[in-house]
């Protein structure tokens, strides 16, 4: 909010401070104390529009007209500074229409949605999200809580509302001056006998924790790779059973199963995985913080082209990759963008939703992200998520602790539940792969080795991808049933689940079709 006001503020002293420094500029003492104040107000303004919230294109269009008004206005003034009266009359008038013209300003390409009739900040934090009863119009709640100024949009956006009751869902921005009455404003809605639910739209963070020094591998697989000696996750499951499978010409095909990676966006130029994604939208296919990028190559890498690293997908028959960007460019997101991006890969036809983030939250207010996972079940798509790297219980992690998910922990190299991963034994359907030291694909052509969690979700993504190549209707509870009756154990099988096991589990697949 203060970034709204700040960026029209020091946009207009410095047009107002650029013109009466020209007009006072004889005058020694005032002259120079304008000018300091506008070399002030620039400063501000250039930081404001540093820091403003928007893509890039929009901003740097913004930064142009606004130096060409910050030239045009003071040149024409100049020429009125020998009549007093018209040039502060002019100048009260440009700073008027300024005003007005600068209200219309968007810092996005494509500005939001219209059609609703609401007004969206472009700042918006978007604190709840509430299910209206069936029928009860969102006009009427913001009437009965008008004393709060709360605003509200739809939550959600997706193209089968007959599927699922998130077409009721709204996010609440609450005014920054009560964000203090939180509570307050919860039970008040609560009370108001239109809402069905209410809940926090929490915050979500992923950070790859530090890589480590790098095991060498024995197993070449019969793979050209010059990055396979660092994958040791690849050995440790046995990956050379499931690639003497695919020679052999046992396991083909039905379908190429689509796997979205929902998380920072993914390098679409990157050497190792640009002939397996899909791209879907320009802004998806960039990656700044680099974690998307490094779980893509750990699900689906192009293995055996003489390039970096490989992956369990031995050809583009099987899969492909597609990225949907829910956090932003340091790893941050919120509950609402990434229910969103679970609608928007389950309406693109995914097979897999692979997520590598989380955070805490308590699994009794988790109604929106069971709602999600239920209608991307119903579109067909496996959901499978990042147990949490807080050395805890994944129950306190959520979309970990959602009714419905496949929840992957992290084993380290000697097979032990690694030191961070949270322990899913309280889960319903948990399961393990390597999560440390995994050397995977990071932006600009690189690679790196990462721990955590997030590594580990994606090996087991694409082995669903795999499953759902061969079997497009395997559905999540059969797809865990067999992961866990043909996975190995662990150091800590309790705390881990069982460690998943390529070639048992697709051999076990090929079996039952």
């Amino acid at each position: 909010m203060i970034l709204l006001l700040l960026y029209p503020l020091s946009l207009a002293a410095c047009v107002l401070t650029l013109s009466l420094w020209f007009y006072y500029q004889q005058k020694s003492f005032l002259g120079k104390v304008l000018r300091g104040a506008f070399f002030l107000s620039l400063l501000v303004y250039l930081l404001a529009w540093l820091l403003h919230a928007g893509d890039w294109n929009a901003k740097t269009a913004i930064l142009v007209r606004d130096l060409i008004i910050l030239g045009a206005v003071p040149a024409v003034l100049s020429f009125l500074k020998n009549r007093s009266v018209a040039f502060f009359l002019l100048l009260g008038a440009a700073a008027a229409g300024l005003g007005w013209y600068l209200q219309g300003t968007s810092f996005y390409s494509t500005k939001q949605p219209a059609d609703s009739g609401f007004v969206y900040p472009e700042e918006a934090e978007w604190e709840l999200l509430v299910e209206l009863q069936e029928g009860a119009p969102v006009e009427q709640l913001q009437e009965r809580l008008k004393e709060y100024g709360l605003l509200f949009v739809p939550a959600f956006t997706m193209e089968h509302p007959d599927w699922t009751e998130l077409d009721d869902f709204y996010a609440v921005e609450i005014p920054e001056n009560l964000e203090g009455q939180t509570d307050q404003i919860v039970q008040a809605l609560e009370d108001s006998g239109l809402v069905d639910w209410v809940e926090d739209n929490e915050s979500v963070s992923v950070a790859p924790l530090p890589e480590r020094k790098l095991p060498k591998v024995n197993k070449k697989f019969g793979l050209n790779d010059p990055g396979l000696e660092f994958q040791w996750g690849l050995e440790a499951t046995e990956a050379d059973q499931w690639y003497a499978q695919y020679r052999a010409g046992k396991l083909k095909p039905v379908q190429k199963a689509l796997v979205a990676i929902l998380d920072t966006g993914i390098d679409v130029g990157h050497e190792d995985l640009k002939g397996r994604l899909v791209s879907t939208r320009s802004e998806y296919d960039r990656d700044v913080q680099g974690h998307g990028t490094h779980c893509a190559g750990i699900a689906g890498a192009i293995s055996n082209n003489g390039l970096g690293v490989a992956s369990l997908i031995p050809s583009d028959d099987f899969i492909a990759l597609t990225s949907i960007k829910v956090l932003n460019d340091y790893g941050m997101g919120t509950q609402r963008q990434i229910i969103n991006g679970m609608l928007e890969a389950a309406d693109r036809g995914a097979a897999v939703i692979s997520m590598s983030l989380g955070g805490r939250s308590s699994p009794s207010k988790q109604r929106a992200y069971r709602q999600a996972v239920q209608y991307a079940n119903r579109a067909g798509a496996i959901v499978v998520v990042a147990a949490g790297n807080n050395g805890s219980d994944a129950r306190q992690i959520a979309p970990a602790n959602t009714t419905g998910v496949i929840v992957v922990s992290a084993v380290d190299t000697l097979l032990n539940r690694a030191s961070f991963s949270n322990q899913v034994d309280g889960l319903k359907m948990g399961v393990a792969a390597p999560g440390v030291a995994i050397y995977s694909t990071i932006p600009g052509g690189k690679y790196a080795s990462f721990n955590g969690t997030s590594m580990a979700t994606p090996y087991v993504a694409g082995v669903l991808g795999l499953m759902k190549s061969l079997r497009p209707d395997l559905n999540t509870e059969q797809a865990f049933e067999l992961l866990n009756r043909t996975g190995s154990r662990t150091g800590n099988t309790l705390q881990t689940g069982k460690l998943v096991m390529p070639a048992a589990a697709l051999q076990q697949l090929q079996e039952m079709r």
